[in-house]
C-alpha cells in the first residue's frame, strides 16, 4: 500500500469501515504518522453521531450500511477545512451529512440531556504520566474527555475503556509531543455507559501501559 493510500484510509479507519486486515495495517502506519493520529482524534464528534445513528436506525435499514469512498473523501476534506478555519461547527455538519447519506431517507434523531459528569484522576509512579478522565453518560454511551501530562514523548498513545465483562474499546488516540509535559486535552466516546466501565487505561500504540484510572 502506497503512503498516500495509507493517509486516505484515516477516514475509513476512524469510522470503523476498514476490514480487520486493513485496520491492522493502518494501525502500524498510525504509530509513525502524527498527522493521521491527530486526524483520527478529530473524527470523534462524527463517530459519536454514527453511534446515535446506529441506535436510532429502524429495522428497515440495513445495520451494516456504510459510507462510500466519495463520502469518505468529503469527510477528509471537511476535517482539513476545520483545521484551517478552526471552527467546530464543520464537524457537526459533516456528521449530519453522514447520517443522511447512509440512511437514504429522512431520519430524525434526538439526544437526551447530558447527565452529571464523573471525573477521576491518577498518576502512575513508574511512568510519571498524569491523567484525568471526565465521563458523561449519554443515551448512546459515554462522552469522554481526557487530559494528559506526559513528558516522555514523542510517542502515539490511546485511551482504552475496559468493561465489566472484560471487553475493551478505544476512546481516542493522540500523539505526545517531544519532551512536553504540558497538559493535552482530547475528546472521544464509546458505546458503553459509565456503569458498564470498570477502568480506563492509557497505553502507547505498541501496548505499553502508562496509567490506570478506576471508573468509580
Amino acid at each position: 500500500m502506497r503512503s498516500q493510500e495509507r493517509h486516505r484510509d484515516v477516514g475509513a479507519y476512524a469510522l470503523g469501515v476498514l476490514d480487520e486486515a486493513d485496520a491492522f495495517r493502518f494501525e502500524d502506519h498510525l504509530m509513525e504518522c502524527p498527522q493521521c493520529a491527530a486526524t483520527v482524534t478529530e473524527f470523534g464528534p462524527i463517530t459519536r453521531q454514527m453511534m446515535l445513528y446506529r441506535r436510532a436506525t429502524p429495522r428497515s435499514v440495513h445495520p451494516m450500511a456504510q459510507p462510500g469512498p466519495r463520502l469518505l473523501d468529503r469527510l477528509l476534506g471537511e476535517v482539513a477545512s476545520r483545521h484551517r478555519a478552526g471552527r467546530r461547527r464543520i464537524l457537526y455538519a459533516v456528521a449530519a451529512s453522514v447520517v443522511i447519506a447512509v440512511a437514504g431517507s429522512g431520519l430524525a434523531m434526538t439526544t437526551g440531556g447530558t447527565k452529571q459528569a464523573v471525573q477521576v484522576t491518577a498518576t502512575d509512579e513508574r511512568s510519571g504520566v498524569w491523567a484525568q478522565v471526565t465521563v458523561a453518560d449519554e443515551d448512546w454511551g459515554s462522552d469522554v474527555e481526557v487530559k494528559i501530562k506526559d513528558g516522555a514523548g514523542p510517542r502515539p498513545c490511546r485511551l482504552v475503556a475496559v468493561g465489566s465483562d472484560g471487553s475493551e474499546q478505544t476512546v481516542t488516540g493522540w500523539n505526545v509531543p517531544s519532551h512536553d509535559a504540558r497538559p493535552n486535552t482530547m475528546r472521544g466516546s464509546v458505546d458503553m455507559h459509565p456503569d458498564q466501565i470498570v477502568r480506563y487505561e492509557v497505553r502507547t500504540q505498541s501496548g505499553e501501559h502508562l496509567v490506570t484510572l478506576p471508573a468509580q
